[in-house]
């Protein structure tokens, strides 16, 4: 048995057959043509490339008909990649002046710039580079006439396992067969990972090179919660796996029926369970699940479509959707949080590449230096307002002075607003992400200037313990459970109740029933969580009575280890609510 580490990015575990994708690519045939050949060799490479945009194309129509407009534009973005006029007249260039064939120019262009994305020591542009891997192994099967050899054309269960996924293979796995599956690269950024959550397969990338140990048919568990592939796993660990499994689908079972029912302790006191959301379609499952509303509606992935800056209608109208599903309920909308590791092509002067994207310019930082764009979503978000309970939330808030200037820019579009006789909300309530200790440490200070705290415990834990957690090599440091992240909690929640101003949780640590006892142990009465854990929190809830939270919490206090404080949270789940004890 071989167990390797990499980075969970789609809940859920899997356990089946491999099947292992090779990572070898076509084999270009010739590198020159003749003189005389030239025109109708740039004639062949046109043809290829049309036929490419339209396959795309249907690519697009089938992932926004299956998974909603969203993901479609995921294909829309690499629709206009494949139509950069850039990137043809290169590779025309190189056939006409150079005499290279087709398939060479193709490969030898895209290549060149895929490369220098990798290079450039980050993330999200590393993710992207494997977009123009997807577009060359799209030009290249064209142009060499060889049949579509696509990994989701399955006939049996089995887990996937490869180099690299592309969106376009991923967002077409046959989910009948595809149990799930693990690459060897790839990170929490990537357009695969996004699709990936919305297949709900289990999913872990980054693993490492890992290929060559496994045989085809050979047993493997992918493990999505943890971030662990088992390869050739021994009867033990199967045997627990299994009764794992079977325990949390009789456990889904049971907890369906929650949906219609408050979250409520069994002394009485409800704790209000909001959705974390990051496209309007997932609201719905929010519905179902009996959401009090929505505690951060991420708004990233609009200005991530097609690589260009949504415009205000656009922003309006996602927002109303949400709104309308939750009449009277708040729905708090995030303004956008990106950073120098992932933007649009639009964006690219205001952010110059950074040797350490995490400090820099990112979030709240990012929109104060660009104002229309910022002032493009602030309108859209106070005009929706007028239509629903919407709240504003700034991210990433690290001084008074960043908070003090986003609220002066949000009144001036107000009275922009006023002036223009549009309709809006103008005593919208404001908030803030405590993601930094330094706000965290002021909270007091922050509080006597905002409506609410949301405290986002991703990247809280990151700050405060340096910790990046989408880095398997450091990321077993990463935890909920730290004593100083604890610690910083307490204090945000002690300052809001100081100054009688709401607070919530809304990372992944609302999001993990083992964590639910703390938190309402320390205080929190809202929490905001990812859809799919909305009904284990509630069941966790609706275990306890606030006496034995408030025992729990007070307990936790003597560890000063994450992991012993992790295991003593462990037993006492295990004894008021077993079943959710994976």
């Amino acid at each position: 048995m071989e167990i390797r580490r990499g980075i969970a990015v789609s809940p859920g575990v899997a356990m089946g057959p491999a099947l292992v994708l090779g990572s070898e690519g076509f084999r270009v045939p010739k590198r020159m043509v003749q003189v005389d050949a030239v025109d109708s060799e740039v004639q062949r490479f046109r043809a290829a490339l049309e036929e490419s945009v339209q396959e795309i194309l249907l690519h697009e129509q089938l992932a926004a008909a299956r998974l909603g407009p969203h993901y479609g534009a995921i294909f829309a973005a690499h629709r206009e990649l494949a139509r950069d006029p850039k990137l043809s007249t290169e590779i025309e260039r190189l056939i006409r002046e150079r005499n290279f064939s087709p398939e060479f120019a193709c490969s030898r262009v895209l290549r060149q710039h895929a490369r220098t994305l990798q290079n450039l020591g980050d993330r999200y542009f590393a993710e992207r580079a494997n977009d123009l891997f997807d577009l060359e192994k799209r030009l290249l099967r064209h142009l060499l006439g060889e049949p579509r050899e696509e990994p989701m054309q399955l006939n049996q269960p089995a887990l996937l396992l490869a180099h690299n996924l592309t969106p376009s293979e991923t967002a077409n796995l046959d989910r009948r067969f595809v149990l799930g599956f693990s690459t060897e690269i790839g990170g929490k950024s990537s357009h695969t990972a996004i699709l990936a959550g919305a297949l709900g397969l289990p999913a872990v990338v980054g693993v490492g090179p890992f290929l060559a140990n496994v045989a085809g048919g050979e047993t493997v568990i992918i493990d999505g919660n943890d971030g662990l592939v088992i390869i050739d796993p021994d009867e033990e660990t199967v045997a627990r796996y299994r009764d794992a499994d079977a325990r949390q689908k009789s456990v889904a079972i049971r907890l369906k029926s929650l949906g219609p029912l408050k979250a409520e302790t069994l002394d009485g006191v409800e704790i209000k369970l909001f959705g974390n959301i990051e496209f309007p379609s997932e609201v719905d499952h929010c519905v179902q699940c009996g959401a009090a509303g929505i505690g951060l509606y991420r708004t990233e992935f609009l200005y991530l479509d097609g690589g260009c800056e949504p415009t205000e209608q656009q922003h309006y109208e996602a927002y109303c959707r949400v709104a309308r599903a939750f009449p009277g309920r708040p729905v708090v909308i995030r303004t956008l949080d990106l950073g120098a590791e992932k933007f649009p092509d639009s964006m690219q002067q205001v952010i110059e590449a950074s040797p350490n994207p995490t400090l820099g310019l990112r979030s709240l930082r990012l929109t104060l230096q660009n104002l229309p764009m910022f002032k493009t979503q602030l309108r859209a978000i106070l005009r929706a307002a007028s239509q629903g309970d919407i709240r504003i939330m700034f991210p990433l808030v690290s001084t008074l002075l960043e908070l003090r200037q986003a609220k002066w820019i949000l009144a001036d579009v107000s009275e922009d607003l006023q002036e223009e006789g549009i309709e809006h909300n103008p005593r919208i309530p404001v908030g803030m992400m405590v993601e930094v200790p330094s706000a965290a440490i002021l909270a007091d200070e922050f509080a006597r200037e905002v409506d609410f705290f949301s405290i986002g415990t991703n990247d809280l834990i990151q700050y405060t313990l340096g910790v990046d957690r989408a880095n398997p090599a450091v990321s077993h440091l990463y935890s909920s459970a730290d004593p100083s992240v604890c610690r910083l909690i307490r204090q945000v929640v002690a300052a809001a109740e100081r100054h009688r101003v709401s607070v919530s949780v809304c990372g992944q640590m609302s999001s993990d029933c083992l964590f639910t006892a703390l938190l309402v142990g320390m205080g929190l009465r809202e929490l905001s969580v990812s859809p799919n854990s909305i009904l284990e929190v509630k069941q966790a809830v609706r275990s306890m009575t606030i006496a034995q939270a408030r025992e729990i919490a007070s307990r936790a206090e003597i560890f000063d280890v994450s992991r012993d404080l992790e295991s003593y949270l462990r037993g006492e789940l295990s004894r008021f609510s077993p079943e959710l004890v994976h």
